[in-house]
């Protein structure tokens, strides 16, 4: 399996070089140059399987010829033994067709954890085959960076670093990074946004000298891993549902468009998917995207839902591509034109293609405690802000075709106060994380400025 730029200017990769390379050296993010397939019969046979074999499956259509398939199973075993479910991601009723996907069940209580615990099992056993090591920077608007944290906390081969928007993520967030104590993890707090975190982290990779004196890698989900770690539970969770006899379609609370566009991947590979809803907070750029077709930078609004607190989302980028016809040149353009201008319109066959499988809403705060508050009442089921994103937008969208599957993206224990503030319950954190408020903390703060933080990663990785 190779991987390509999706502005085209980069060699093709291998699996493992995509990985470890994360952008792609043009600035453009890795796609497989051809979407493998998973029969139907295979779909079906994903409903009575362990979650860790269906993981070792997926992964494994991208990896093969690189990866020993024993070894990768080995990798997801050992991943998903981390979670507190013995199915990993279970489903719980919501109502009759409606169901939740509880993703939090990790070390970190989010859904970054179903990808970033598989992901670090596959730096160990890549870098060590060739006793390499490298230093991997992250930007993260709450989940990413402790997701990232809990996995490559102690790992001999890696140092991380993590950009967090100083006072724009949850306590709960910000302590699950930087309560660690292990030498080899760094967290920053930048004066600015997440989009500011994100632009700063792609200016790192396309440094040159910056990129191979530390052996700069990333894992947001700019590395496609990433993006196919999540595929795995589109897959089991429409499995127990039926698929592929039947269609199953998706809402997906989506702030940086990582988790959506894995969905994307699955419906690719042979998973019929009927829609995936994209439920966005008042920070509506995807939103307005796929009911508009212009793609437009608005002003960022502190929500609630902080992890959604995103106007710049990287891998609509990938879904251009595709959408577009893999035109690399075409991508390319568009996407330096929105870096600069904040905006791009969709050429109409491209957002036809999007419109058959996507939809956006946009949900605003009163209705997400109101989602919170209601779901309580009618389940007894407390759930987070950002899945009731998707409670509230689930509402509002009339063509969804057999049972509908709603992400939820992160325990309600995250955010304790909006949780209380919108239910009148106080969320307690799993036994797990019952001490994280008495743990000393331990990061720096900078401001938001590409040289000086670039410099610091420097610092950090040179030791």
């Amino acid at each position: 399996m190779r991987f390509v730029s999706t502005r085209g200017q980069a060699p093709a990769v291998g699996f493992v070089d995509a990985v470890l390379g994360g952008l792609a050296p043009d600035g453009g993010l890795y796609v497989p140059q051809t979407w493998p397939q998973i029969s139907r019969e295979e779909i079906a046979g994903f409903a009575d399987m362990p979650y860790a074999q269906v993981a070792a499956r997926v992964i494994g259509a991208f990896a093969e010829g690189e990866i020993a398939q024993d070894d990768l199973l080995a990798m997801c075993e050992q991943a998903y033994a981390t979670f507190s479910h013995a199915a990993v991601v279970p489903l719980v009723q919501l109502r009759p067709g409606v169901f939740i996907a509880e993703l939090f069940h990790g070390p970190s209580l989010a859904f970054k954890d179903v990808a970033m615990q598989i992901l670090a099992r596959l730096y160990d056993h890549m870098l060590g085959e060739r006793g390499r090591t490298q230093t991997i920077l992250c930007a993260t608007s709450g989940d990413t960076g402790g997701a990232a944290v809990e996995a490559f906390r102690g790992r001999q081969n890696v140092k991380v670093v993590a950009l967090f928007p100083e006072g724009r993520i949850s306590e709960v967030q910000r302590r699950f990074m930087t309560t660690a104590e292990e030498a080899n993890v760094a967290c920053v707090a930048v004066k600015g946004s997440f989009d500011d975190c994100q632009a700063i982290v792609k200016q790192a990779f396309q440094d040159p000298v910056l990129r191979q004196a530390v052996d700069l890698s990333g894992v947001n989900s700019i590395n496609f891993a990433r993006i196919v770690a999540q595929a795995v539970y589109y897959f089991t969770t429409a499995a127990t549902l039926g698929a592929p006899a039947r269609t199953v379609s998706f809402c997906v609370p989506s702030g940086n468009f990582g988790d959506a566009f894995a969905g994307y991947v699955a419906h690719r590979m042979g998973l019929p998917i009927g829609r995936i809803v994209v439920a966005t907070n008042s920070n509506d750029i995807l939103a307005r995207t796929f009911e508009t077709g212009r793609y437009e930078r608005g002003t960022l609004t502190p929500t609630i839902s902080p992890a959604m607190d995103i106007q710049s989302a990287s891998n609509f980028e990938r879904l251009y591509f595709e959408a577009g016809g893999r035109a690399p040149a075409d991508t390319a353009r568009a996407f330096e034109a929105f870096a600069g201008d904040g905006a791009i319109d969709v050429p109409p066959k491209a957002f036809a293609a999007m419109r058959e499988l996507f939809r956006g809403v946009a949900t605003g705060e009163d209705d997400t405690r109101r989602a919170i508050l209601q779901t309580l009442d009618a389940t007894g089921q407390l759930i987070d802000p950002h899945t009731a994103v998707a409670v509230s937008a689930l509402d509002r969208v009339a063509d969804l075709t057999g049972p509908v599957v709603v992400m939820s993206t992160a325990h309600a224990a995250k955010f304790p106060d909006d949780v209380a503030a919108a239910s009148g319950v106080t969320p307690g954190l799993p036994r797990g994380g019952a001490d994280l408020a008495d743990r000393p903390e331990r990061f720096d703060r900078l401001p938001a400025e590409a040289e000086t933080i670039k410099a610091y990663v420097r610092a950090f990785a040179e030791g």
